[in-house]
């Protein structure tokens, strides 16, 4: 059976990691600065938190951060929670620059958290017709095809606590856009535990991760821009 949207957050959201407020603070930065493009480093993370390096450094191995986190081999930041600076399966338009993210879900969430719009371009991964999405931090702007649908999976609960890898491999390697129904119902009967919803059902659920993890310090960004 498909869980109702609000069924399936209520299971989703105690197994999810909490942020303090200096954590929230540090995501957002750490986001942000991966949206310019480029693998972050201790330096650059420590300039744009307007901390010294050894407690940008202690940040980054907090286990809200350090478990969303997957360095290249020089120790910098390639992805964070979602996005990334390396080519994955979804790509992600920011600001004229090329980045990607992990799943489809995150290409719905992020732009609030990044207060940008974002162009997605996702294959479907069972017809491999490009699905392109339009999505504002407050909305999605616009569809193509209008029919597709976003797959989700009930994960193990623990595979949040582990590590970046293991949400990539349990949770991401899950959700996907589909141009359509019954293209998504293909690859369903091919991965037991899935199942679809619509975008905008995906995208309420988005809307309740970023006020979950970060809505404190969003509201603070968004009064400070004000």
């Amino acid at each position: 059976m498909i869980p109702k949207v609000e069924q399936y957050w209520a299971w989703l959201e105690p197994h999810l990691r909490g942020f303090s407020p200096e954590e929230q603070r540090a995501a957002l930065v750490l986001y942000r600065e991966l949206a310019k493009g480029q693998p972050v480093d201790v330096a650059q993370f420590s300039r744009a938190l307007k901390v010294s390096p050894t407690e940008a450094r202690a940040l980054l191995e907090r286990d809200s951060i350090k478990g969303f986190a997957y360095p290249d081999d020089r120790g910098r930041v390639l992805g964070f929670g979602g996005l990334a600076v390396a080519p994955m399966h979804h790509r992600f338009e920011v600001d004229g620059r090329d980045l990607w993210t992990w799943c489809a879900w995150d290409s719905l969430f992020i732009p609030e958290i990044l207060g940008r719009t974002a162009r997605v371009i996702s294959p479907d991964p069972e017809t491999s017709e490009l699905v392109r999405v339009i999505v504002a931090p407050q909305r999605i702007d616009s569809v193509e095809p209008g029919t597709a649908v976003v797959s989700f999976v009930l994960p193990d609960a623990h595979i949040f606590d582990t590590s970046a890898a293991s949400v990539m491999a349990k949770f991401c390697h899950f959700v996907f856009f589909f141009a359509n129904r019954a293209s998504g119902e293909r690859w369903m009967a091919k991965h037991p535990g899935t199942f679809l919803y619509s975008l905008d059902e995906a995208f309420s659920l988005a809307k309740w991760l970023n006020a979950r993890n970060f809505g404190p310090e969003l509201a603070r960004r968004a009064g400070a821009v004000v």
